[in-house]
């Protein structure tokens, strides 16, 4: 029997690792970035894994995975952004910098892949289709 629900997938596991590693990084920040860098690469580097979960329960429909998935990605690129503003802020080492845009990047590849190949995903024997009036 094949994946169940999006917690088995590797990439949901991989982005849940990133976003609490950011999570206890973060809390190092210096009060002044409170409302700004550490909001914001909170938000971002959490945003994959709740995307990713709409992905998953909209993936009967290809559009709205590929949607939901494309939102993924771009919280992915944001992540990496704020990743390069705390190290240059030095609020992160440069290995802790590498060791997080590495696992973002492995995170970023495999929602890629699943962009590129979204009927992989598409429950078996459910052929639904968006209705017509919607």
């Amino acid at each position: 029997m094949g994946v169940q629900t999006v917690k088995e997938l590797t990439v949901y596991k991989k982005a849940y690792a990133l976003a609490m590693q950011v999570f206890e990084i973060s809390k190092r920040f210096p009060p002044e970035e409170r409302y700004a860098l550490t909001s914001q690469i909170r938000r971002s580097s959490r945003s994959v894994c709740l995307n990713l979960r709409e992905a998953w329960a909209k993936r009967r429909y290809e559009a709205h995975f590929i949607s939901k998935l494309t939102d993924c990605d771009g919280e992915c690129n944001e992540t990496d952004s704020s990743l390069d503003f705390a190290k240059d802020c030095q609020y992160i080492t440069a290995e802790k910098h590498a060791e997080l845009t590495s696992l973002n990047t492995e995170v970023a590849k495999m929602l890629g892949s699943m962009l590129q190949t979204p009927e992989k995903f598409a429950p078996t024997g459910d052929k639904r289709q968006v209705p017509e009036d919607r």
